[in-house]
């Protein structure tokens, strides 16, 4: 419930698949980003402020392998 999912009003069509799908991309790339020593609520807060560490989170996504 990182994303507080229950309130997203999406519901047509295939949007909540979307968004599930870029749900869990989200939560994978703050998971492989191991710089930060906080939870998934706290690392989206903290990306949310700091542009840098955005990158950071970006660039630990891009060596996960596919």
């Amino acid at each position: 419930m990182a994303f507080d999912e229950d309130r997203c009003r999406i519901r047509r069509s295939h949007g909540p698949d979307n968004f599930a799908l870029l749900r869990k991309i989200a939560v994978n790339l703050l998971k492989a980003e191991k710089t930060c020593k906080r939870g998934i609520e706290g690392k989206r807060k903290h990306e949310a402020w700091n542009h840098d560490y955005l990158l950071k989170v970006l660039e630990a996504g891009a060596s996960l392998p596919v």
